[in-house]
Formats: C-alpha cells, structure tokens, sequence
C-alpha cells in the first residue's frame, strides 16, 4: 500500500471517529494546534527580546563613530571596524581587570556558598531561641537594599577594630577599605551581597529533604556534621550549583561593594562606570582643553563593555545550564 493510500486512510478515520464523537475530537485537534500556535509565538517573543539587544550592540561595536550618526543605517554597519574593541581594552585595563574580577568573584562565590548552606541547614533541621526572629532577619537581609547600611559600612572598616585591641596595640585601628578582608569577612557571616537570598533558597531544599535519611544515618553512628557532609551534601549539590552562579554572575557585575572595600583592585566592573570619564580626561590632556566623549560615541564604547562583560557569564552558563536546570526541576518536585 502506497504512503498516499494510507494518509487517505488515516483521513478517513479521523473524520470518522470525529462524527462520532460529535465534533470532540475535532474541537481537541484545534485546541492543541492553537496553544502549540500560542506557545511558539511567546517563545519567538521572548527570545527576541533577551537576543535583539545583544545583537544590536554587537552591531554597534563593529560602526565607525560616522556611522553612529547615519540615520539610513539601522542594524548592518557600512565601516566595519574592530578599533572600538582595543579603545575598550586599554579603558577598562584589560586583562587585569578581567582576572581580577574573576579570581574575586570566585572566592567571594565560595565563601558564600559555605556560610550560606551551614546557616541553611541550621535553619531547616535545628531548634533553637529566637528562630523565627533570626529567619526574619534573612528575609530583611533580602528585602532592604545594602545601601541603607553603606555609613555604617564605611565607619566600621576605616577604623576596624576588635574590642580596642589594635588601637591599643598599634596606636589606631585598622583602615581595611582598600583590600578584600571586609567583604570576605561579611560572607563569612552571611552579610554579603545576596546572601538572604541563598540562605532561603538553600533552607527550602533542605525542609523537603525527608528526616529519615538523617535519622537512619544518626542510627548507624554518624555524627550531625558527618551525616550533613556524606548525606545530606551531595544531594544538594545541583541547589548549591545554582546559588553558586547566581552569587558568581551577582558578584561579577556589582558595583556597591566593589567601589565600597575593593578599591585596591582594579575590577572590570567600576572601570567600566568609569570609563567615558577617563577618555574625556584623556582627551583634554591631549587637547588642551575641555573635552568630553559624543553622546552616541559614548553609548558605543559602553554597549562594547557591557557586550565584553556578557561573554564569559554566557560561556559559563552553557558549561552548568544541565546542572542549573536539574537544580530548578529538584526544588518544584520537592515543593
């Protein structure tokens, strides 16, 4: 039998079946043709909107500045040059900057992963005074923005000491503003950038985890913190994943904490805010003058940065999607 003739078959049947079912059948067909319609122009929609701006300053970064100001060009440039990319470069102070943004952005990740998962634990699995209290402080921690604290920020870590030790061992306290001890120090004690935020999201998996895991563990011997490392870590590893990039990709773009204790530094972040400025000065030492970038000279060079920014942020979340998406699936299963 030909594939027409069986196609016509398959017709016919379904017609069939349709009549008697009075129209049901057809009614159904319809209904999942228009949601899979539906759901394919959202998704079209959606990713046009997260991949258009990528697209368009990509296309503004390869202009020359004349053509920033040619109103017939719209997306393909008619000079195409890489030049703005190395005026980037040499601005931001590429690749110091670069690499220390990301050896910081690691181990403030790391700290905070570590501080956040114990207190997490601690919340969903152990009784103790005021713990309705403390948790209602992790939600504030998430609610209030950290610059509500920026004076108090200030005050402690320029004259940072503890209990009068240093002042009275050195004749002063302690200027710690310029190196990274203050924000290792506020992770360490769950006050860092996010870090609320970390504290739920790991306190929720750990609730859905059942206690018979725990209890079987306790019955054979092991202790609280053998039991959480050998039993109750590994299964939160994709959550833990998950906390850990959002606090990398946080911590690579922050400008708060890093102009507030990272200013020995010179992190890819406030050389990018601070850019425009630089070249302006720039250029009215050489000219002598008074001088300051193009508006649209300067929305380029900024569109490049925040482009550089993106790349590695991208490249990393197609190496750990797998790990980030299982992370999303074990806590809706859970919950």
């Amino acid at each position: 039998m030909s594939n027409k003739n069986v196609y016509i078959g398959r017709n016919k049947d379904f017609w069939e079946r349709n009549r008697r079912s009075e129209g049901y059948l057809m009614k159904r067909r319809f209904k999942e043709i228009s949601i899979s319609v539906i759901r394919g122009l959202l998704m079209f929609g959606l990713c046009f909107m997260i991949i258009s701006p990528m697209i368009s300053r990509l296309s503004m970064s390869l202009m020359e500045e004349k053509d920033l100001y040619d109103s017939t060009i719209v997306l393909l440039p008619r000079n195409v040059t890489t030049d703005n990319f190395r005026i980037v470069f040499n601005a931001t102070s590429m690749p110091t900057s670069m690499l220390n943004t990301l050896w910081i952005s690691i181990v403030v990740s790391i700290c905070q992963i570590v501080s956040t998962t114990l207190v997490a634990y601690g919340f969903a699995r152990f009784e103790f005074p005021l713990k309705k209290f403390w948790f209602a402080c992790v939600i504030a921690l998430i609610v209030i923005p950290p610059q509500t604290i920026q004076t108090a920020l200030y005050r402690t870590f320029t004259r940072f000491d503890i209990f009068g030790i240093f002042e009275a061992t050195t004749g002063s306290p302690l200027n710690l503003r310029a190196s990274i001890w203050p924000y290792l120090m506020m992770c360490l004690t769950c006050m860092g950038l996010k870090d609320g935020l970390y504290i739920y999201m790991m306190r929720q998996y750990f609730k859905g985890v059942p206690e018979s895991l725990e209890e079987a563990a306790y019955v054979d011997g092991c202790s609280t913190m053998h039991t959480f490392l050998k039993i109750m870590l590994p299964d939160a590893l994709p959550t833990i994943a998950s906390c850990f990039l959002f606090s990398f990709v946080w911590q690579w773009t922050d400008l708060f904490y890093s102009r507030n204790f990272l200013t020995g530094y010179r992190l890819y972040a406030p050389q990018l805010s601070t850019m425009t400025d630089r070249l302006g000065a720039e250029l009215a030492a050489t000219m002598g003058a008074s001088q300051t970038v193009d508006p649209g000279r300067q929305l380029q060079l900024i569109s490049i940065g925040v482009l550089i920014c993106c790349i590695p942020l991208i490249i990393l979340y197609c190496f750990t999607q797998r790990t980030f998406v299982e992370s999303l699936a074990m806590t809706g299963s859970k919950e």
